[in-house]
């Protein structure tokens, strides 16, 4: 089957260059052999288009990469399949420069077993987003060969410390691109992704007290969202974006509220003597998970948004925090704490089966990838704050080291719309 298409990618090029030092291990059941044949007119060496699809298809564990030995088709007419044994995909492609600063990228994927043509796409971007098309690329070609969205056009948040300072940052799923929000001698924690991508939710103690704040990442301007007396702390958005759930203090113990995402209509939505902290929505809105020790240990409870008391939903084990829900609502991750350790671990909601994905050690704040495929947590290497995926089966494993100081605090960004 072939398609013809045109994407025009409008995100903002940032710098390519690479923040994160990756470490892949382990593999999925089944990897498929694909080659990525080096594109025509391509001149920017393993950061090139096939560099960067080759790596984000590698990361996965699902791909096994073949080289293409010398053979370098870039028309799916200029294939000899027979010369191409033991491939079960091929991916190959173009590059023109149209001279006004763009360029157009053309590409096909091929299944070599049945000899078909799968997807023919043409790309057209600014010189400097070849990276963007690039992910825009294996995207298509995860899509294609799992069934499932790839998530490698999307983004993450993290908070960087280093030599006492304190920066947010926003970098592209590989670690590229790495572009700071905001620095600050005092502390930033809790980042959230609005549901469009377009927004991040934080806290900062630059006023030396905990308050949240809302900033746009295009136009990087900012407002104070919540500054009650007292702390206010782990802003989580709705799926639809028009409120927050944050935890606040002023009227005694840590306790969970809603506002609108303008800052007005405050309401109180738990009313525990306890310590109830870390809000998430559920996908479709209608309830929330958050942690809170009014059992005598740290657990996970579920509560409806239209009302009724709170479902505890943890028990293996001495604590259990920072829960996030799968996006497809089946399930949830979280922070597990036994022996010393902390682990990762998945829970299912109607077997209340609970899944360690870790071997265990400073291992916290999960989160989804937006497929739900992988998931993103902060964990240390040589005392090191740093950060770390592993597949939802617990198969493939990554750490992504940061050149110089920690990583605390990470969070996984939506599908961005092209």
């Amino acid at each position: 089957m072939r398609i013809l298409g045109f994407i025009f990618l409008s995100c903002v090029a940032w710098s390519a260059q690479a923040e994160l030092d990756i470490e892949i291990t382990g593999a999925g059941e089944h990897q498929t052999p694909i080659s990525v044949v080096r594109f025509a007119s391509e001149d920017m060496g393993a950061q090139g288009i096939a560099g960067v699809v080759s790596n984000d298809l590698l990361r996965t564990g699902l791909f096994k990469l073949v080289d293409a030995a010398g053979k370098v088709p870039h028309e799916p007419g200029e294939v000899k399949y027979a010369e191409w044994s033991g491939v079960e995909a091929l991916l190959l492609g173009s590059i023109k420069q149209l001279g006004n600063g763009n360029v157009t990228v053309k590409f096909s994927l091929l299944d070599m077993v049945r000899r078909t043509e799968l997807e023919t796409q043409v790309l057209m971007a600014q010189s400097g987003q070849v990276r963007d098309i690039a992910h825009r690329i294996a995207d298509m070609v995860y899509e294609r060969l799992t069934g499932s969205a790839g998530v490698f056009s999307t983004r993450i948040a993290y908070v960087s410390r280093d030599k006492g300072r304190y920066r947010l940052v926003v970098a592209d799923s590989d670690g590229y691109g790495e572009q700071s929000l905001l620095a600050s001698n005092e502390p930033i924690m809790s980042p959230a992704w609005s549901p469009d991508g377009k927004q991040l939710a934080y806290v900062s103690f630059e006023q030396r007290r905990a308050m949240i704040y809302v900033q746009t990442l295009s136009s990087r301007q900012r407002t104070l969202l919540a500054s009650f007396p007292g702390s206010n702390s782990a802003p989580a958005w709705s799926p639809d974006g028009k409120q927050l759930a944050l935890v606040l203090t002023h009227e005694g113990s840590s306790q969970l509220y809603l506002i609108n995402s303008d800052g007005s209509n405050l309401r109180r939505i738990s009313f525990s003597g306890s310590i109830d902290t870390e809000p998430n929505f559920s996908p479709d809105g209608k309830s929330i998970l958050f942690t809170s020790d009014r059992g005598g240990s740290v657990q996970i409870y579920r509560m409806a948004l239209d009302g009724g008391s709170a479902e505890r939903l943890t028990f293996e084990g001495g604590n259990n925090f920072s829960a996030r829900f799968c996006p497809d609502g089946k399930s949830f991750v979280f922070s597990h704490y036994e022996g010393g350790k902390f682990y990762i671990a998945t829970q299912d909601f109607s077997s209340r089966q609970m899944q360690t994905l870790t071997a265990g050690g400073w291992e916290k704040k999960p989160s989804f990838a937006p497929n739900g495929k992988l998931i993103l947590f902060g964990s240390e290497s040589q005392g090191r704050g740093i950060l770390a995926t592993i597949s939802s089966d617990g198969r493939v494993k990554q750490k992504m080291v940061a050149q110089s100081g920690d990583i605390r605090e990470p969070t996984w960004g939506p599908f961005l719309k092209q």
